[in-house]
């Protein structure tokens, strides 16, 4: 159960600047939905605004990265930070960026070898090897 009430849309259109950013996220994604993330947030519409700017930067902007690529990346940082609502939501986005089942699979195989290792070498408390090191 969520701890903040999620503003349905009649709320947000009563909010101007919840109403900017709602009608951005649309506009940017192409859809008429707006996920409970963003009217989880539209409670504090100076937060809502500053969230929105950053993920469409990140997200929607510029890239180096295929769409595709950072919707995977999202999932893996999600699982390890345990973000059941992230995992979901940027599952479905990247499916609908291409993401096929063999490369679902192949990530998830990822994140769990990544998850395993990366405990193994927390437990030893190995130092980082010197060539792994950026040299100023």
């Amino acid at each position: 159960m969520a701890t903040v009430r999620l503003l349905s849309d009649s709320e947000a259109e009563a909010i101007p600047a919840v109403k900017a950013v709602f009608d951005d996220i649309r506009a940017t994604r192409k859809s008429d939905f707006v996920n409970n993330f963003w009217r989880g947030l539209a409670n504090d519409p100076v937060t809502l605004k500053r969230t929105w700017e950053s993920l469409k930067q990140v997200m929607t902007g510029e890239t180096a990265l295929p769409p595709v690529v950072q919707e995977m990346i999202y999932i893996a940082v999600s699982t390890a930070n345990g973000c059941s609502y992230c995992i979901h939501s940027h599952t479905a986005a990247a499916k609908a960026k291409g993401m096929t089942e063999a490369e679902h699979a192949e990530l998830l195989a990822v994140i769990g070898l990544a998850a395993q290792t990366n405990h193994l070498v927390t437990a030893m408390q190995l130092p980082v090897d010197p060539a792994f090191l950026v040299e100023s």
